[in-house]
């Protein structure tokens, strides 16, 4: 059916095409005014004026007619849309996750018509010009239908609909256009700086000002001197630049002080003996440090590696390990009384590596949007004895095969504040294929929320839930395949208590609650070729 119904609308998409171009030849239709400009080059959040909420793609969907909704921004890649330009001042809007355009549905010219992703046909339904509003938003109108793309009856929930309606330009019609990469004004290495590492023919050359500070065949060498080479007892950040793709040892380090910035416009490539605690990127007992950009490949010990920090920032990271290593690690040396304090981090990429591919312990305060994981080692994102915490989305697929690792996990007292588990972990989606675990959460943690999740053929268990407390678990949607639920616990620790697990659909699953838990409810759950085991 899926077929037919596909075959049907492409021969709607070539009629309707046709229908327009014939239009066009007879009726010449003057291009829109002038309106926003954007950079084709560059990707872009959507945030609605009304509701505060990103366009986004639906449960990180790939497929044709996926629907697009609002969700809270985490500036994850399935809220990331570049302009592709058709033409006469109209663009079509590609995902950044799945590659599909924005996409009137079935070439519906009515209000109230389904807004989808489908796969690229460049037709006047999937083309929309910028129309501007006040305060530097902008309405998209549809080139087939005419309409502005809006938040449905003026919604401010996660997960609403998208749909299209006459122009009235309504704060529920006005987007903002916020640039997360690429384009020529946020392009690697624009803008002001204070010194450089530059490869040139093979050579390296540090620079500050109109100083040379190195000149020769060492990339760490030279990015050494550029950070060395800034204020000494600043109390506002200064920037290094380096531009060039190169190697290093995986016994150095890059040592950043505090109220630095740093962006790789490149590569660094890790060889060599692996020695403990040592990174490409490392920052220790520092304040107001930012690395806005860094991709890493080879077998460093970590990647990044933070201690005892506060205010550390991390925009685009892209660590793709061999078979050793770790990707961040952020954590306070086991003190808990000096734990590294308001930590962001916009996307990072992790694959391979022996560990995880982002670790946290003993943070207070953290907000990553993505963290997307394949094969590595061990888990994908996996949080101890951190509290207030604010995810966006973990993507990952085989982290931990073999292991008892998963996509997603919380260990050691994670989220608990004092001796109680209020919520202060907010995770918005956890997709995991394959692996070990979709979600653990083990060991005296909890004081969460997982607003989706996906899961599907992991080793072990989709979820299990295991001397925890505090935890709901689809709080708006979620799916699980083929692997069960687990509601268990350990008797060196408090039974496990006010777990909630709702909104799912299982498929060959089950969930097993095993002993007896406290305040357990199970509720709102489809089940195919599934069960509820209780104790």
């Amino acid at each position: 059916m899926r077929s037919v119904a596909r075959a049907r609308r492409c021969l709607l998409t070539v009629l309707a095409a046709l229908v327009m171009a014939l239009a066009g030849a007879l009726v010449a239709q003057p291009p829109p005014a002038a309106a926003a400009t954007v950079e084709t080059d560059a990707w872009y959040v959507l945030v609605n004026r009304h509701s505060g909420k990103a366009l986004d793609v639906y449960e990180l969907a790939t497929n044709d007619g996926a629907p697009i909704v609002q969700w809270a921004r985490n500036d994850g890649y399935q809220q990331q849309w570049q302009f592709v330009s058709s033409g006469d001042g109209y663009y079509r809007l590609r995902s950044r996750h799945s590659g599909k355009v924005l996409d009137v549905y079935a070439w519906n010219a009515e209000n109230g018509a389904q807004i989808v992703q489908w796969s690229d046909a460049n037709g006047w339904n999937q083309q929309f010009r910028l129309a501007d509003s006040d305060g530097g938003h902008v309405r998209l109108i549809n080139r087939h239908s005419g309409k502005a793309l809006e938040a449905w009856e003026w919604s401010t929930a996660d997960g609403a609909r998208v749909s299209q309606w006459d122009d009235l330009g309504g704060a529920n019609q006005q987007w903002q256009l916020v640039k997360v990469s690429g384009g020529s004004s946020s392009g690697c290495g624009s803008g002001s700086y204070n010194a450089e590492a530059v490869l040139s023919g093979g050579t390296w050359t540090a620079r500050n000002g109109g100083a040379t500070l190195y000149t020769g065949s060492s990339m760490i060498e030279a990015m050494r001197r550029a950070v060395g080479s800034l204020t000494p007892g600043r109390t506002s950040k200064q920037k290094v630049v380096v531009r060039g793709s190169g190697g290093m040892n995986a016994n150095q380090s890059l040592d950043l002080p505090s109220y630095t910035v740093l962006e790789v416009c490149g590569t660094i490539d890790v060889s060599g003996t692996i020695s403990a605690n040592n990174a490409v990127v490392r920052a220790q007992n520092v304040t107001d440090v930012e690395v806005t950009r860094l991709a890493v490949t080879g077998n460093p010990y970590f990647a990044v590696f933070v201690r005892n920090g506060t205010n550390i920032t991390f925009g685009q990271l892209d660590l793709r390990l061999g078979s050793a290593g770790l990707g961040v690690r952020i954590d306070n040396h086991a003190n808990r009384n000096v734990r590294t304090r308001n930590v962001r981090i916009d996307s990072v990429y992790a694959s391979g590596g022996g560990s995880h591919g982002v670790e946290t312990y003993g943070v207070d305060g953290i907000t990553i949007g993505t963290v997307t994981a394949r094969n590595t080692g061990e888990s994908g994102l996996l949080l101890n004895d951190t509290i207030n915490a604010t995810i966006g989305t973990v993507d990952a697929e085989g982290a931990g095969t073999g292991t008892g690792y998963a996509a997603f996990r919380m260990a050691n007292r994670n989220g608990r504040i004092g001796s109680s588990y209020p919520v202060n972990v907010r995770v918005g989606t956890v997709k995991a294929r394959g692996g070990g675990r979709g979600v653990f959460c083990v060991s005296e943690s909890g004081g969460a929320v997982i607003d989706r999740v996906d899961i599907a053929q992991t080793g072990s268990n989709s979820i299990l839930i295991e001397n925890c407390y505090n935890v709901t678990i689809a709080a708006q949607s979620g799916t699980v395949n083929g692997s069960d639920i687990r509601l268990a616990a350990r008797s060196e620790f408090p039974v496990t208590s006010d777990i909630t697990l709702q909104n799912l659909t299982l498929t060959n699953s089950a969930i097993n609650e095993s002993p007896c838990g406290v305040n357990i409810v199970i509720r709102n759950i489809n089940l195919v070729n599934s069960r509820i085991n209780r104790c």
